[in-house]
C-alpha cells in the first residue's frame, strides 16, 4: 500500500503510522539474504510506542558485542516479537528474494497480539497479508525496523555459531556463510555441506559434487 510522506528523522516511519490511528505496528527486516550458506532469518517486533532503546540502529552499524545487548533490550521491552527461519533448501527452491518474502510473513503471522499494521524493509514483498508499508533502507527512518533488524541478525549469527558444530571446517562461526576467502578456499577443499545454497555462484562454481559428512 502507499503511505504518506514523513521525515528523514529515525522514528519518522512508526510516528506517521501511529499518526493514522494504527496501536500495534510491527517493523520487519531479514539477516542473511545474501550469506551462501545457512536459512534466511526475518524478525518481526512490536514495541510500545513510548519504548526508548538506547543501542536500536541498523544491524550492521553495531559490533556483535551491541548487537547482543540491544537484543536483549529489545526482547525485554518488547510487546511482542517473532522470527521466521527459511532453511537453505527452500532458498534453492523459490529464489533467496521469496524466501526473505516468506520469512517475514512467517515471523508476522507468529506475533502475538497480532499487528494492525507493519512497516517492512525493502522494496513490496509478496505474501504479508497485514497492511504494510515497504520502506527502502527502512531502518533509517523506523526504529521498529532496526529493531527487527538486530533481532534477526542475532538469532541468525547464533544458527550459524551452532551449525558451526555439526559442520566444521568451514568457519561458519566466523563469517557466517558469507563469501569470503576463507569459505570458498573450504568449499573448494570440503565440497559443499548440507546447508549452503547451491543456488548461489560460489557454490556451484567451487563445491565438489558430494556432501561434507
Amino acid at each position: 500500500m502507499e503511505g504518506g510522506r514523513f521525515s528523514s528523522e529515525p522514528g519518522a516511519a512508526e510516528a506517521w503510522a501511529y499518526a493514522q490511528g494504527y496501536l500495534r505496528v510491527a517493523g520487519v527486516d531479514e539477516a542473511g539474504r545474501g550469506a551462501m550458506a545457512g536459512p534466511v532469518v526475518a524478525a518481526a517486533v512490536i514495541l510500545p510506542p513510548e519504548a526508548e532503546l538506547s543501542l536500536v540502529a541498523d544491524s550492521k552499524q553495531l559490533t556483535p558485542r551491541q548487537r547482543e545487548m540491544a537484543y536483549e533490550e529489545i526482547c525485554a521491552v518488547a510487546v511482542t516479537w517473532a522470527v521466521g527461519v527459511v532453511e537453505a533448501e527452500i532458498v534453492d527452491r523459490i529464489n533467496v528474494l521469496r524466501a526473505s518474502h516468506l520469512g517475514m510473513a512467517l515471523a508476522l503471522a507468529a506475533l502475538s497480539p497480532e499487528p494492525d499494521f507493519a512497516l517492512v524493509d525493502g522494496l513490496e514483498p509478496e505474501g504479508i497479508e497485514v497492511r504494510h508499508l515497504a520502506i527502502v533502507n527502512g531502518d533509517a527512518l523506523s526504529r521498529l525496523i532496526g529493531a527487527a533488524s538486530i533481532v534477526a541478525k542475532v538469532t541468525r549469527d547464533r544458527i550459524m555459531c551452532r551449525v558451526d558444530g555439526l559442520y566444521p571446517g568451514y568457519g561458519l562461526a566466523q563469517h557466517k556463510g558469507y563469501c569470503t576467502e576463507a569459505h570458498v578456499r573450504a568449499l573448494r577443499e570440503r565440497g559443499a555441506s548440507v546447508i549452503h545454497r547451491r543456488s548461489f555462484a560460489p557454490v556451484a562454481e567451487e563445491c565438489a559434487p558430494h556432501l561434507a559428512l
